[in-house]
């Protein structure tokens, strides 16, 4: 994995709740998304989350029942601290 893509990775999966992390959560989707790796509705989750810094976009991704293999990739990459580029 390329270090581009591994700090994509981080912002990605930055917990809800600090100030600006729906922002960065949102840009780091915007790259998954333009790579292929994320489909364009579960980025427009991101998008709508991203001035809610509390709200957790895999929390709405479950609740609206979309974007299962996006979060399972992000689970694995949680659990293993990488995943595949």
């Amino acid at each position: 994995m390329d270090e581009e893509t591994r700090r994509n990775w981080e912002i990605i999966a930055t917990p809800p709740g600090a100030e600006w992390s729906g922002r960065a959560r949102y840009a780091a989707a915007m790259y998954f998304c333009q790579r292929g790796d994320m489909a364009p509705e579960v980025l427009e989750i991101y998008r709508i989350c991203s001035r809610l810094d509390a709200e957790d976009p895999v929390s709405v991704l479950r609740r609206w029942k979309t974007g299962a293999d996006w979060i399972e990739r992000l689970e694995a990459y949680r659990a293993d601290g990488a995943c595949e580029a």
